[in-house]
């Protein structure tokens, strides 16, 4: 039988891996409290990193429904569990990792799909969803401006040809 704190442990993981967006697992050998701290602030305020126990957070992950993971949970691991856009996240744990070369980014989960290291990456090279919202926003804008401009042109064009059509029988007409 579990102990009660393995169980509420379990839990508590179990909780956030179904209330996360995403989770990045890393691995953090050789990281200092103080680096740690630091990597927690560079993740946002939508996401929480924990170190966490493998036999554990492996039991989680699988309750929760996750099994993609199963194979990542080796060696000392973190996870980051985020809650809100896994890009700035993601761009967060990215170059940390760069100016830390100890956290490694082993792999992770976004809304049930299993992501490889590199997928991660690729997901920090995305711009953030406001960015990317607001673009879409502009292309229907303009979209809808060359929609307006064209409907407004069509009715003119009409009226300076009826107009060269009444000019030219106009002149035909006082030929004869």
């Amino acid at each position: 039988m579990a102990r009660p704190d393995k169980a509420a442990a379990v839990a508590e993981l179990k909780d956030k891996f179904q209330s996360s967006s995403a989770v990045v697992l890393t691995e953090y050998r050789g990281l200092t409290v103080a680096q740690l701290k630091t990597l927690r602030r560079s993740l946002g305020e939508n996401a929480q990193y924990a170190v966490v126990k493998n036999t554990l957070t492996k039991i989680a992950a699988n309750e929760a429904g996750i099994t993609t993971l199963d194979d990542q949970f080796t060696g000392p691991t973190g996870a980051a569990f985020i809650t809100g856009d896994p890009v700035e996240s993601a761009k967060g744990l990215r170059d940390f990792a760069k100016d830390n070369p100890n956290l490694v980014i082993k792999g992770g989960v976004l809304d049930g799909k299993a992501l490889s290291a590199d997928e991660i990456k690729k997901l920090a090279d995305l711009e953030s969803r406001e960015v990317l919202l607001s673009k879409l926003a502009g292309a229907f804008k303009g979209k809808q401006s060359q929609t307006a401009s064209l409907f407004q042109a069509l009715p003119s064009k009409f009226v300076r040809t009826a107009e060269a059509l009444r000019v030219k029988l106009a002149e035909q007409g006082g030929a004869e």
